[in-house]
């Protein structure tokens, strides 16, 4: 895929076990709790899945391809948004590997083949950090964090 050179990469630390993180990403009802957002598949590989919000204007933001699942340790999902979803340049990739790290669950998120310089590059640089830390914060104390949150004046 010529014009697709950026990865984005990070790595977090949650007091979860590995189903935990698997569970809070893969069902709907945990997903949306510190996500704003229900991630809908049965999660096999070659089945679609979306990511839906309860926006009636736009509900379908993101969707994919289930590429592989390997519960509790590995998912791998294609990614586009919803209005690009005709277009099979515009699909980018998402890795999740949940590993056993004492009595920790390290997670790597890695999303690659990126348009360098694309509006979903810039979007994920700044969307992953904040999902992530909302995901660890969900799952150490049962309460996401304000994904609507800016920075405050100085």
């Amino acid at each position: 895929m010529a014009g697709q050179d950026e990865v984005f990469s990070y790595v977090s630390y949650i007091r979860a076990t590995p189903d935990a993180v698997f569970e809070a990403i893969t069902r709907p009802e945990r997903s949306r709790q510190f996500w704003e957002h229900e991630n809908i598949s049965d999660w096999q590989p070659g089945s679609q899945w979306r990511h839906v919000r309860d926006n009636p204007e736009r509900p379908v933001e993101i969707v994919g391809e289930v590429i592989e699942a390997a519960s509790p340790h590995r998912l791998v999902t294609s990614w586009a948004a919803a209005s690009q979803a005709d277009d099979p340049a515009s699909y980018s990739r998402v890795t999740y590997e949940i590993e056993d790290f004492g009595s920790l669950t390290r997670l790597t998120v890695t999303h690659d083949r990126l348009q360098s310089g694309s509006g979903m590059a810039t979007g994920i640089s700044r969307g992953w950090p904040l999902v992530l830390s909302s995901l660890k914060s969900f799952l150490e104390t049962a309460r996401g964090l304000d994904l609507a949150a800016k920075p405050k004046a100085a």
